[in-house]
């Protein structure tokens, strides 16, 4: 059987190629990729950055649906057919990070589809411990945003947000957006602070108060609506220098910093403000498997409004303008490769 898959060749380029399908190993799950979704790393590869990790004989690709094609020896609980995401997170077992039971953050951790072929091809062989089965009523173009939605899960999860607290997400993107929607969902009164006007535009009419820094002095504009006392607690996920800045800047005392970005360069911090003020900065990398549990009950909830928070849907044929699109046009929400057609 022959599989297309989009290889990652360098210099800004995808080759879409036919090759031949392996059959899944021991303890794996083959799975009919039917969406996939662009995101921050994923445009990180293409433009370059991550050339020394990735090469370019790879397949990259994590935020997916799709349906069990086949299993390998050993697996059970599995058939084909069934609707499925993937966690795309392979642990050794055995570091210290494992042995304490964050396998999240495992010493050796590959992440699947960066470290390892991923899920812009017809057909994709993953350890079956990564695969979550879905709901029968899940819509498969929704439940590729998942894995994004998990992120979120897991960071608003390490902010321990108390309901009524004042909460501020700088950067208003994919990510900053689903961590809005899940802090509001676990009670804080969410402000977010964008400078694209699309995306500013998106969140307010998902709701939310805004904040330009462009335009209006955002530590000012954050004391006024929080009468002098600050965010309680600040997701930074711009990456950007402002965005450091700004998350002790505006944060209250003992304020709560969760940092979800990942910053190109090593960023300079206000330790100041931590000493004036006691604050606390979390780190949140990935998610667990409880926080695909909690993406998936979200999402079927209907927390998230998936169809306006796919911008579009390009088939894989198309993949090279698709991400040349977003290259040009940052301010679009989530893009989505339709991987092949399965029936729902």
């Amino acid at each position: 059987m022959i599989t297309k898959a989009a290889v990652y060749r360098g210099n800004k380029t995808f080759s879409l190629e036919e090759k031949q399908v392996r059959e899944p190993g021991p303890g794996e799950v083959q799975i009919k990729v039917a969406y996939c979704g662009i995101c921050g790393t994923d445009l990180h590869i293409f433009l370059g950055h991550m050339d020394q990790r990735v090469g370019f004989e790879r397949t990259i690709g994590h935020e997916m649906s799709g349906v069990v094609s086949a299993v390998g020896e050993g697996v059970s609980g599995f058939e084909a057919g069934q609707k499925i995401v993937v966690r795309p997170l392979d642990h050794c077992g055995d570091c210290p990070a494992c042995n304490a039971g964050h396998e999240h953050i495992c010493h050796n951790l590959k992440f699947i589809g960066i470290d390892s072929e991923g899920a812009f091809q017809e057909f994709w062989n993953v350890p079956s411990h990564t695969v979550h089965m879905l709901p029968e009523n899940v819509d498969l173009s929704h439940a590729a945003l998942i894995e994004p939605l998990a992120v979120a899960c897991h960071d608003v999860n390490r902010a321990k947000i108390v309901k009524g607290e004042d909460v501020l997400v700088i950067g208003g993107g994919p990510i900053g957006l689903l961590v809005a929607l899940v802090a509001r969902h676990a009670g804080g009164n969410v402000i977010i602070s964008e400078i694209s006007e699309t995306r500013l535009a998106y969140a307010q009419k998902q709701g939310f108060k805004t904040i330009n820094p462009k335009s209006v002095d955002p530590v000012e504009e954050i004391n006024r609506q929080t009468n002098s006392k600050g965010a309680d607690v600040v997701f930074e996920v711009s990456g950007s220098r402002p965005g450091v800045d700004l998350m002790t800047a505006a944060a209250a005392t003992r304020g709560r910093i969760v940092m979800v970005a990942i910053h190109a360069n090593k960023p300079t911090v206000d330790m100041f403000q931590f000493f004036w003020r006691e604050l606390e900065l979390f780190g949140a990398r990935v998610y667990r498997p409880e926080d695909y549990d909690q993406a998936m009950k979200l999402l079927t909830e209907g927390v998230v409004d998936c169809a306006s928070f796919i911008t579009d849907v390009q088939p894989l044929e198309a993949i090279q303008s698709a991400f040349e699109a977003l290259t040009s046009n940052p301010s679009a929400i989530k893009s989505m490769i339709q991987i092949s057609k399965v029936s729902e």
